[in-house]
């Protein structure tokens, strides 16, 4: 016998990934975006444009709107959305971009100037290519990339290829090659983590969507607001936080959901969020990772320094032999301290880790390292993933 759902209408109108047909005050940037893809569908070369901001602002809903409605009507343009967390190399990513022109580039076995010379070619038929990289700090030869698509576009006196980056990582492109800078960065859009009110708005237009009228108090649409705008400003954790609290009702058999399942909700989606960002990490950030969490589970050889205001702090040195070994015990070799630091910040970028520098008397200034979530929990998250790390 099927159960009905009491609470939910439609659990995916929750989704963090579910797009609605207005995006609350993101109209203005909406716009702007557009403005900035129009010239191709009259064949000309747009600007690249660079989107960043924290995650849940509304980046990617934005971009993707745009690109769907260009879409209906593309003219000589052609639109291709990458996800650089699965597409981060430049082959791949050429490879990805004409697959819609060339079917056989399904199969493996084309050198990359194979995939450059195809590319010219369609280009040279008028194309204008517009091509958004989502996350795309995640590619690992940008620069050659860049180099590769901007030489293309100097090669052709029609058609073009027109990049739309986004990110989370703010301070990523300092580590780009000047000329790869210049030419990414032509026009740039900031989108600003939401507020308290904001996201009240956009939480109770998908309350009314997916949940069943009379079923949810307008103070726990105002409580899980007020909460994520408090952590992080972002809306996937105020969808998160109140889709938990609406199970948490339906399961418990109540009529509607109340302050009391927001309440209850917040522990479990921040392990939630974390689970959907360490699904995605390469391998090596999640060894470091979980060297971060093992050791603050089992203590620091240093917890009985006092660091002032700094307390459940790691060494960065400690973690960076725990890493060590936790690469071992996963048949995998650790990377050199300079990767590491690199690591370090991404996960910082991702609110997976605080990092601070610490004072005088310990070895100088040492980088100090929290986990940000509940070790316990992410060893949880972390142990499949790995296999033996865990006996390392």
């Amino acid at each position: 016998m099927e159960l009905k759902e009491r609470i939910f209408k439609d659990r995916n109108v929750l989704s963090p990934h579910y797009v609605p047909d207005e995006l609350p005050f993101r109209q203005k940037e909406i716009e702007e975006i557009m403005r900035s893809v129009l010239p191709a569908t009259a064949g000309q070369k747009p600007k690249n444009l660079f989107v960043y901001g924290k995650p849940g602002t509304g980046k990617t809903c934005s971009v993707k709107r745009v690109m769907e409605k260009v879409g209906k009507n593309p003219g000589k343009a052609s639109l291709a959305y990458i996800n650089c967390r699965i597409y981060n190399s430049r082959y791949r990513i050429m490879q990805k971009i004409l697959k819609q022109f060339v079917p056989e580039l399904e199969k493996s076995g084309f050198g990359l100037p194979y995939l450059y010379e195809k590319m010219i070619e369609i280009m040279g038929r008028g194309t204008q290519l517009v091509v958004v990289l989502d996350e795309v700090d995640m590619i690992k030869d940008l620069d050659e990339l860049v180099y590769t698509l901007t030489r293309s576009n100097d090669e052709t006196k029609i058609g073009g290829i027109t990049l739309i980056g986004i990110s989370n990582k703010l301070s990523f492109k300092n580590d780009l090659d000047p000329r790869s800078k210049s030419s990414l960065y032509e026009n740039e859009m900031v989108f600003a983590p939401y507020t308290a009110v904001q996201l009240q708005q956009i939480l109770r237009q998908r309350a009314g969507l997916g949940i069943r009228a009379g079923c949810f108090d307008e103070s726990a649409v105002n409580l899980a607001s007020a909460i994520a705008a408090q952590e992080t400003g972002d809306a996937r954790y105020a969808l998160k936080l109140f889709e938990k609290a609406a199970e948490i009702a339906e399961y418990g058999g109540k009529e509607k959901i109340t302050d009391m399942e927001v309440e209850g909700a917040r522990k479990r989606v921040e392990i939630d969020l974390a689970g959907e960002t360490v699904n995605t990490l390469p391998e090596n950030h999640q060894l470091v990772l979980y060297a971060i969490a093992k050791l603050t589970l089992s203590g620091s050889r240093y917890s009985k320094l006092e660091f002032e205001n700094e307390s459940g702090f790691l060494i960065s040195g400690e973690v960076y032999e725990e890493y060590e070994r936790v690469a071992r015990g996963a048949g995998k070799r650790a990377r050199s301290s300079r990767w590491y630091k690199e690591y370090l910040s991404d996960l910082e970028t991702l609110g997976l880790v605080t990092l601070t520098l610490s004072g005088k008397g310990l070895r100088g200034h040492t980088t100090l390292i929290k986990l940000g979530y509940d070790a316990k929990g992410m060893l949880g998250l972390l142990a499949p993933k790995l296999g033996g790390a865990s006996n390392g």
